[in-house]
């Protein structure tokens, strides 16, 4: 059977969840060859083992954290000329899109971005997209080269299949461009405690009919009673009402969570771009006519500000 490289995003040896959907994917379709990069990577094997990975490529050097993107490509390079590999597979973030496309281009082969389901072909992989705003479902292929195709999160369920996952070092060659952007400083992000928006399994979001920025403490408290993270629509962060970091929408972040829920926002296009491939929605509007019950699989026509508390509410008794 022919392997699939899947390039793992991880930090310090923990695997992030979209990797492990990413090898649940890359089983459809052949054998899947991880490659690790950077602190840690090597300390990804027994999480990547457990998900199929039959083989870790690990390669540890300081300009994966001391330089932007262009070294991970090296290395990313190199995995694909020592596998030569049926398809690439890259979690869709802003940053494994820009390593695909470079990938892509060097290597003279067709991409596909922002998967959202992967199956087997004649003639190759088939990719499942959302496109034009999530009106459309395409079905694609790479017509050049091998695919290099990014997967959005929560696109697969997570699915242990245990392997080999024979560690094995990858050598890699930097180009002379791998030192072209160099970090000068790191910021922590303030943790929330809550999950990364893009990865989350359940997602809560407020739009302008949330009122104000005083008033999404009732978002968050619904977010925290699901486990879930909060996201905001355009409306609500162009009015300072919440980061812009958690806007969810065209312009914003894709999210694709197994349950998605919209509170006081009305569903215009720019917003359902980035939340349509939910696998299920509810949305509480006191605007019966809103846009949103368009695509919803339940809807809550009523005051948001009554609605939200006594779901709260009702959540946290049924689970404790």
């Amino acid at each position: 059977m022919a392997e699939v490289l899947v390039y793992v995003d991880h930090v310090d040896g923990a695997v992030r969840k979209p990797t492990l959907e990413l090898l649940t994917l890359a089983r459809r379709i052949g054998e899947p060859v991880a490659v690790a990069l950077g602190p840690g990577a090597e300390n990804t094997a027994a999480a990547l083992a457990e998900h199929g990975a039959v083989k870790v490529l690990a390669h540890d050097a300081s300009e994966y954290t001391e330089y932007l993107v262009v070294p991970k490509v090296d290395a990313l390079q190199a995995a694909y000329e020592q596998v030569s590999p049926a398809a690439v597979l890259v979690p869709s973030s802003a940053e494994g899109k820009e390593i695909a496309a470079r990938l892509a281009l060097r290597i003279g082969s067709g991409i596909i971005t922002d998967a959202v389901d992967l199956e087997a072909g004649d003639e190759g992989p088939v990719a499942t997209q959302s496109v034009f705003a999530a009106s459309f479902t395409t079905k694609s292929r790479v017509s050049k080269g091998t695919p290099v195709i990014t997967v959005k999160p929560n696109s697969a369920a997570v699915e242990a299949a245990p392997a080999a996952g024979t560690v094995e070092a990858l050598s890699v060659t930097f180009s002379e461009k791998a030192t072209g952007t160099k970090i000068t400083g790191r910021t922590p992000r303030e943790s929330t405690g809550r999950p990364e928006l893009t990865e989350a399994a359940i997602v809560v979001s407020g739009g302008r009919g949330v009122g104000g920025a005083e008033n999404f403490s009732l978002i968050e408290t619904l977010a925290d009673s699901l486990g879930a993270a909060v996201g905001a629509s355009r409306a609500a962060v162009d009015a300072g009402w919440y980061p812009h970091t958690n806007q969810v929408g065209q312009t914003g972040k894709s999210v694709s969570p197994q349950l998605y829920i919209a509170t006081g926002i009305s569903g215009a296009i720019q917003h359902r771009a980035g939340m349509q491939t939910s696998k299920t929605i509810v949305a509480i509007n006191k605007d019966a006519e809103a846009p949103i019950f368009d695509l919803v699989d339940y809807g809550v026509v009523g005051d948001l500000f009554e609605v939200v508390p006594q779901l709260t509410e009702q959540i946290k008794a049924r689970k404790g």
